[in-house]
């Protein structure tokens, strides 16, 4: 008689692990030299991936293949199989021969879900041609409306080992960075304290839309928990005192306190990052937010408590007392979707740090120049002066890494930071913010993710940026005019002008990660199905080299946006 298996439960559970498959096609009447290419092509594909392709704290993605030739039906069956009881959610399959679509590769992944990231990797190579079979495959499953991103790239045509060029690789690591952050996140869920932020619409935790659309889960708590936390002094107090030290070695002047009260308010402040990262460690979260404003800091009815700006910013950072780490996105204010524009961010490029900024002061050219004249600052054909600035500031959030360039120490980054106290009018809790001014030459997109009701669809409105240094005394006057206790990065975009950044801007937070491609924005935005939203004149629609090139699947069904918005439907 059957008896049923009882499962153990691991210590360290790890849910949305994403793994890679990888395997090719063939045809039964293919000779065995072109058969033992077809496997050397897989192996060589899963070792390109499985060294380049990583989480975002740097560690391996698991990257399995399968040396079996899916012919037909049967093999299909059985590399399904061993990838489903592999973990495998992310298939790649790089064809060297001609292959019969249906009953090869449809066949196979007629056995995974929908949503199965699917990725078709060849050589444009004339003997066999796995590239003939690659457009029939991705014809026949765009056909019947499942995404698919073809990669039709360059290896030898002869010769039992050929070797994939540099930038067949790089489009085919780009798309496997995209389906890591797609389907590694799904499952996982971030933490927000507090209830809508501020009463800002556009910063709504949209729970249900979040879990269909990206396998999220947003658990809310109450601020009060943190509260309660703080005032039972639910830490390990040395490892309070053990933080403190660490931030005062570089610089007891740099942290500003009057008195024995702003001592305790600064501590109070540290002890929160301890709190609420022990709370999201036990809840297994990626990420989380915190209200703020204003009842824990603002609202004098009732007991106003400092600020959660150092905490924002240690939580972003890839460092904290000890030593380095992952950054945590994190939301001030509970901004949910700028939590999620950093989220997603932040794995697309490996684990770069999250920067979150009001959307403030826009400084168009005229405008800068103006005050440069006015300064007596001399200035000639600079990037601010040619296309203006915007002043990126906001209390809390900015990862202290960007207040040096990517590479530098912790020590060159936290040379440049410094802790004044807060806002007393805006914060009557205070504590102490961050402040910093980040260097120019930081290369990445700056983006904010966005809902609308009307058609059930996040969109990201993005491009490409740069940061710029002004000259000492226009900075000063940049960051005086907003708010001269809060982080300032000078923020320029690519193909924007100043006049439709301002108008397009779908929030008041926007948020920049750097050394992020567009590719691998525009690959996960094609398998989340979230909208691209790029309204900037100079834009082209296709830039070759930097655009991930559009699936068929949207050609064939009247353009991106429309066939986005009937995938949604379905």
């Amino acid at each position: 008689m059957a008896s049923a298996e009882q499962l153990k439960i691991p210590r360290k559970i790890e849910s949305g692990k994403p793994t890679i498959g990888v395997f090719a096609t063939s045809d039964p009447r293919i000779d065995e030299d072109s058969r033992k290419r077809c496997v050397n092509i897989i192996k060589m594909t899963a070792d390109i991936l499985s060294s380049r392709v990583k989480m975002p704290d740097g560690t391996d993605v698991r990257v399995v293949y399968s040396d079996l030739l899916v012919d037909g039906e049967k093999q299909a069956d059985a590399v399904a199989q061993v990838f489903k009881d592999s973990g495998v959610n992310i298939i790649v399959c790089v064809p060297d021969t001609w292959a019969f679509p249906q009953l090869t590769v449809i066949s196979l992944l007629s056995q995974f879900p929908a949503d199965t990231p699917i990725n078709l990797t060849c050589g444009n190579s004339g003997p066999k041609p796995g590239v003939v079979f690659a457009h029939a495959a991705s014809g026949a499953i765009s056909q019947y409306g499942r995404l698919v991103h073809l990669n039709v790239g360059t290896w030898a045509d002869t010769g039992s080992n050929p070797v994939m060029t540099d930038a067949t690789a790089d489009a085919l690591v780009d798309w496997c960075f995209s389906a890591v952050t797609f389907q590694g996140l799904k499952g996982r869920r971030v933490v927000v304290f507090g209830h809508d932020s501020m009463g800002m619409e556009t910063a709504l935790g949209h729970i249900i839309p979040t879990r269909n659309t990206f396998g999220l889960e947003i658990t809310r708590l109450d601020m009060k928990l943190v509260a309660d936390m703080l005032k039972k002094q639910a830490y390990k107090k040395a490892e309070l005192d053990a933080l403190e030290n660490w931030i005062l070695r570089f610089g007891k002047d740099k942290v500003q306190l009057r008195d024995d009260k702003d001592n305790e308010r600064f501590r109070q402040s540290l002890a929160m990052y301890l709190i609420v990262r022990d709370l999201m460690k036990d809840l297994n979260a990626v990420g989380g937010g915190f209200m703020s404003q204003l009842e824990w800091g603002s609202d004098m009815r009732g007991v106003p408590l400092p600020v959660a700006d150092i905490m924002e910013s240690l939580f972003n950072s890839t460092f904290d007392h000890e030593g380095r780490k992952t950054p945590l996105s994190f939301g001030t204010e509970a901004d949910v979707q700028g939590l999620l524009t950093m989220l997603f961010s932040t794995w697309l490029s490996g684990g770069n740090p999250p920067l979150f900024m009001d959307f403030r002061k826009v400084w168009e050219p005229w405008e800068i120049k103006k005050a440069a004249d006015e300064l007596g600052i001399k200035y000639g054909d600079e990037l601010w002066a040619r296309k203006g600035i915007v002043d990126g500031d906001n209390s809390g959030s900015a990862a202290f890494d960007w207040a040096a360039k990517p590479g530098a120490s912790i020590e060159e980054i936290m040379r440049g930071v410094r802790f004044p106290l807060a806002d007393e009018g805006y914060f009557p809790g205070m504590g102490n913010s961050v402040f910093f001014v980040s260097p120019g030459g930081i290369e990445g997109i700056a983006a904010r993710l966005a809902y609308s009701s009307l058609n059930g669809l996040f969109s990201m409105i993005w491009d490409e940026a740069v940061t710029v240094e002004l000259p000492g005394k226009l900075a000063e006057k940049v960051y005086n005019t907003s708010n001269n206790t809060w982080p300032h990065t000078f923020v320029v975009p690519k193909y924007a002008d100043m006049l439709e950044y301002k108008q397009y801007a779908p929030a008041n937070h926007f948020h920049m990660t750097w050394n992020l491609k567009p590719s691998r924005l525009q690959y996960w935005m094609d398998m989340a199905n979230v909208l691209s939203v790029t309204p900037w004149q100079a834009r082209p629609k296709f830039i070759a080299g930097t655009d991930r090139p559009e699936p068929l699947l949207y050609h064939l069904n009247g353009g991106e946006v429309q066939t986005k918005m009937l995938r949604v439907k379905r």
